[in-house]
């Protein structure tokens, strides 16, 4: 028996159910990774690692010494502007720096 071919609607019919099905689940998965992402969001972090420290407390003291600096800087500009005087900067400065 010879193969007989599909007519072109039948086919036209078959790949848009084909196209319909992949488009729908994909809109399916986009909407469950979104969901997901969200959870994801809201939900707390996780504690950190007891033997690991935490990023955060070794980026403190490089802001600190920066604050420090800003705080001597401001200092320096008094004194040369003739408000602080020599001890007074002086003084400050120990008490900045914890000297």
């Amino acid at each position: 028996m010879p193969l007989r071919r599909r007519r072109p609607i039948a086919r036209i019919a078959t790949t848009a159910v084909v196209a319909g099905t992949a488009a729908n689940m994909g809109a399916k998965s986009a909407q469950r990774s979104a969901a997901a992402a969200q959870d994801a969001q809201d939900a707390p972090p996780a504690p950190a690692p007891a033997d690991e420290p935490a990023a955060p407390e070794a980026a403190a003291p490089e802001a600190d010494v920066s604050a420090q600096i800003e705080q001597v800087k401001q200092l320096a500009a008094l004194k040369d502007q003739g408000i602080l005087t020599e001890e007074e900067f002086a003084a400050k400065k120990a008490q900045i720096l914890g000297l």
